[in-house]
């Protein structure tokens, strides 16, 4: 691993105001150029950044100073860090233990049945195979198609969790919900408790009424009446 200096120029600035180091060494040390730190003592550059203390934060001894003062020739060296972080690597097609390989057709094959939103790229990527193994398995055009069962990645340690909903998650974005068949359905109850029943239509009586009717009922009425006091008499 690489040991690099932790902010250069805040090194640099610290170095200018508090040794008698050379301009060449504090550049050596902090990979800038002369004429850039002579910048810095003059006020013309870095300005604003507040100086950091390589021997608080172990990158530098007060001895290794002291050997450069007096050496104008004497190159500094970094220390050793106490605490070592490991290099990024590069991220690149995912590493299957040989142990695990002959499981991975169960798994494509479990993936390509339960997944199927899953496109061959993010197969690929989960389990670390090629497009032409995922599609011989989807058209069972696999050699060895008779033999496979489907099984999860991740119980085989092919993959975690995580991944596996992540690239779940992404073939699901934006997806169109499946549309209700067309046809005679029942209404939703929480359609069918905002219903509000209508109000009934006030009843029309006079149009109702036949005025003819009623009169001829009154004449009728008055002619029984008539009859009845003529037979009295």
């Amino acid at each position: 691993m690489a040991n690099t200096l932790l902010m250069p120029k805040a090194t640099a600035v610290w170095l200018v105001d508090n040794t008698a180091l050379s301009f060449e060494q504090i550049a050596q040390f902090c990979g800038l150029h002369p004429l850039e730190v002579k910048a810095i003592a003059d006020g013309e550059s870095a300005q604003g950044i507040k100086g950091m203390d390589p021997i608080m934060t172990g990158q530098l001894t007060r001895d290794e100073i002291a050997r450069g003062e007096k050496d104008p020739n004497h190159r500094l060296k970094l220390s050793d860090p106490k605490v070592r972080v490991p290099e990024s690597k590069r991220k690149g097609p995912r590493y299957t233990p040989l142990s695990k390989r002959q499981d991975r057709p169960n798994a494509i094959l479990w993936l390509v049945r339960n997944h199927p939103e899953l496109k061959d790229a993010q197969i690929a990527r989960l389990v670390g195979t090629t497009k032409s193994t995922i599609e011989q398995i989807r058209e069972r055009r696999h050699w060895n198609s008779a033999n496979l069962q489907p099984m999860d990645p991740v119980t085989l340690g092919l993959t975690s969790q995580i991944d596996l909903d992540l690239e779940v998650n992404r073939a699901s974005r934006g997806r169109e919900q499946a549309q209700p068949v067309a046809g005679d359905t029942l209404l939703p109850a929480a359609l069918t408790e905002r219903l509000v029943p209508a109000p009934e239509k006030p009843k029309d009586e006079d149009a109702e009424l036949d005025a003819s009717a009623v009169f001829a009922k009154l004449s009728a009425l008055k002619s029984k009446d008539k009859n009845e006091d003529d037979g009295k008499e």
